[in-house]
């Protein structure tokens, strides 16, 4: 390589015994913790030394400086020589390792954003390169900026799937900027890795999805210097041949000495050998700066123009209005950025990619990778991040959403064609656990609206509420029920239809909503009044307002949902008047898995129709007057 200026002995000794107190310090931590995974951090020792010490720029006091080279640790199990790293430079002390995995330490068994130094949580395998693939398009085409993207992969998670939809997501946008640094130490946690050490599998491999690949030996800092300062011109993988357990003798590529750390006395004398083995050096070395090339962004107050511009009467799928809200988002605010997978001329998302082209990312039909990237184009708050695809089909990703929950990441997902009321496409297209799914994550708000206004708001609160947003649209077109200066909020129920003298109150939301509207137009006509409920959002439920309501109809409430009874609608309206006496649910929700037919037809087979809330009232009010 005619460019490439081979560091002098100096640097390569420096490199050697960092790498070698890496070791030293990921043994110490592991066995001060009496858990944790040693012999995998002994195997990228030097590929950690070199990436951090020689060739990424940063600035170690700052480690979230937007204009920093970004590191994902996603074999997230090393994290102890990711913590030395950081000792390494000064950003933690070096007794602060010895805290590792305690209850009061922010250096957890595996990486998270509560340490300054990490982006994204990893610890699932599998997930670190979709991750890195969307910083490293965010890098390249977003912030047009010179920070480059490196992350660091196991050979046991080059067995997830979503490793090689990362892979072809990288090479299909030419994400020159982005290397991944392969840590092929033959040894999985129970059994050897399937290929071994068959290096040259995975560089044939990594070159069918259209990266350059590099075979190197992992433990030597010269051809890791090397590898790592050659121009690129499309993604690298770099492919580590190392040892698990490299300078622990009784360790070295041996089965079942995974996530065991060494005993003391084993601990004692192997440190003392490595520490013989630290050449004295007068060089120091210290990481380059980055370029100052990322401009500032301000993601604050990011709002509509306008209020909607629907009339009352207009009828609209809320998937529809959807993309037109976020088209709308994107018009006025350019932080906004689209991600979809190959559905966007069904949820809409192709109103805003005809709009904003160059801020609008095709993934493909491949919903783990788009999470992934979606959560990767979010950190260091760079963008307002939208990915949409049907309800059902973010199921294959949860995974992924449960890792963005614990990265603390602010992302929006809209999962459309929910429940049953998508009609012939039948029960592989209809998403029917989604409510479920998203409930259990523990820093999701859940927006269920009902009509194209209330979509509209919800987008916009979505760009603004911290954490994991869900909006659940739906396909069949409904009417507008709200003003357009309507005002809505994250966890505030509207009351949509009451009179003075209600008997049952009845909550619905999307397309069960209108059919409870329909009901209770019914039902006047057999002077029955019903007092309905549309909650706009799941999580977090307006508690308040349903049990105030509900009071004024003596604790009966209905609930009725285009979802599975389990996890729904019903079961959160259920916790949140579980402590109030005298409240009596009735749920009405899909109780079998269904099939195709046409929409209506299928809200009335699975009892979620307007003439099955009907006859609840009835039984409901029938109940109440025999009980006395």
């Amino acid at each position: 390589m005619e460019d490439y200026h081979k560091p002098d002995q100096q640097t390569v000794q420096a490199l050697r015994n960092i790498a070698t107190r890496l070791r030293i310090n990921s043994i110490k931590a592991t066995t001060a913790a009496g858990s944790g995974h040693p012999t995998s951090c002994c195997s990228v020792a030097e590929i950690m030394s070199v990436l951090f010490f020689h060739t990424m720029k940063y600035r170690p006091e700052d480690p979230r400086n937007p204009n920093n080279d970004r590191f994902i640790l996603s074999k997230g199990h090393a994290a102890p020589v990711l913590y030395a790293v950081w000792a390494e430079t000064g950003y933690l002390k070096e007794n602060e390792l010895l805290n590792l995995r305690k209850v009061d330490s922010i250096l957890e068994g595996h990486p998270v954003p509560k340490q300054q130094f990490v982006d994204v949580a990893t610890g699932s395998l599998g997930q670190g390169l979709g991750a890195a693939c969307g910083m490293a398009y965010t890098g390249k085409y977003f912030d047009k900026a010179s920070y480059q993207v490196f992350c660091l992969l196991g050979d046991g998670e080059l067995s997830e799937g979503s490793v090689w939809e990362a892979m072809a997501f990288a090479s299909y946008y030419q994400l020159d900027n982005l290397v991944a640094i392969l840590d092929i130490n033959r040894l999985g946690q129970s059994d050897p890795a399937p290929l071994q050490h068959h290096v040259e599998k995975y560089q044939r491999r990594c070159e069918a999805f259209g990266w350059h690949a590099i075979i190197v030996d992992g433990h030597s800092v010269e051809e890791l210097c090397k590898v790592l300062s050659q121009p690129r011109h499309q993604p690298l993988a770099i492919i580590a041949k190392t040892i698990k357990g490299k300078g622990i003798p009784a360790a070295e590529d041996k089965m079942g000495w995974h996530g065991k750390p060494l005993p003391k006395d084993m601990a004692d004398s192997v440190i003392k050998e490595m520490q013989s083995r630290i050449i004295s050096c007068n060089k120091r070395l210290y990481p380059a700066p980055p370029t100052e090339d990322a401009s500032p962004v301000s993601l604050r107050n990011i709002r509509m123009p306008s209020a909607p511009s629907y009339k009352t009467g207009d009828k609209i799928a809320t998937r529809k209005a959807y993309g037109m809200a976020l088209a709308k988002l994107g018009r006025y605010n350019d932080q906004v950025v689209a991600l979809d997978g190959d559905t966007k001329n069904s949820t809409f998302s192709e109103l805003f990619k005809n709009e904003h082209p160059n801020r609008y990312v095709e993934c493909y039909i491949a919903e783990q990778n788009m999470v992934s990237v979606a959560i990767g184009c979010a950190v260091r708050d760079r963008n307002v991040v939208f990915a949409s695809t049907f309800a059902t089909f973010f199921s294959r990703a949860y995974d992924q959403l449960r890792m963005a929950s614990i990265s603390e990441s602010n992302i929006n997902l809209c999962g459309s064609h929910c429940g049953v009321s998508i009609g012939e496409d039948g029960p592989s297209q209809m998403g029917l656990e989604d409510l479920a799914m998203f409930r259990a994550i523990p820093t999701a708000t859940v927006f269920y609206p009902s009509d194209g206004v209330s979509t509209e708001k919800a987008v916009e609160l979505a760009a603004n509420t911290k954490g994991l947003c869900f909006i659940r649209t739906s396909r069949p077109e409904n009417n507008i029920i709200y003003s357009c200066n309507e005002d809505f909020h994250v966890g505030q129920a509207k009351v949509v239809f009451k009179t003075n003298d209600d008997h049952v109150t009845v909550i619905g939301a999307g397309v069960t909503l209108h059919e409870a509207l329909a009901a209770a137009e019914q039902l006047k006509k057999e002077r029955i009044n019903i007092r309905v409920i549309d909650p706009f959002t799941i999580k977090p439920l307006d508690s308040k307002t349903i049990i105030d309501n509900a009071r004024a109809t003596r604790g009966r409430i209905i609930t009725v949902e285009d979802h599975y009874y389990e996890g729904g609608l019903g079961e959160a309206v259920c916790s949140a008047v579980i402590n109030e006496t005298g409240f009596t649910v009735h749920r009405l929700a899909v109780s079998q898995v269904p099939r195709s037919g046409k929409p209506q037809e299928l809200l009335r087979i699975f009892g979620i129709d307007r003439d099955a809330i009907t006859q609840a009232v009835r039984k409901v009010l029938s109940s109440s007057a025999n009980a006395k």
